[in-house]
């Protein structure tokens, strides 16, 4: 037999960045029920993705008022996700740094 046979966890794909998009945007919606995500920045770190995305969900404001109305806010989220693609941060934010 031969010795240097492959197999074929030696070497996992890695994930690509179109993968972590995926991943953050299918999290984002079971997450927080909304419909539509826009993924606005990825990025491959040493050990980790990093992700923003921009949400427009239901206002509070206004479901606090009662009123029945189509109004949204803009919302951004960071999302972490580890190398298998883990998501293990999520934290919404004010502003783009």
């Amino acid at each position: 037999m031969n010795d240097t046979k492959k197999h074929d966890n030696e070497n996992p794909k890695q994930p690509s960045i179109l993968d972590a998009r995926k991943k953050v945007s299918s999290f984002i919606m079971e997450a927080l029920k909304v419909r539509d995500v826009k993924i606005i920045k990825t990025l491959k770190e040493e050990n980790c993705w990093e992700a923003l995305a921009e949400v427009y969900e239901d206002s509070a404001f206004i479901q606090e008022l009662g009123l029945n109305t189509r109004v949204k806010d803009r919302n951004l989220y960071e999302i972490k996700l580890a190398e298998d693609l883990e998501v293990i941060a999520f934290e919404k934010i004010r502003s783009i740094e």
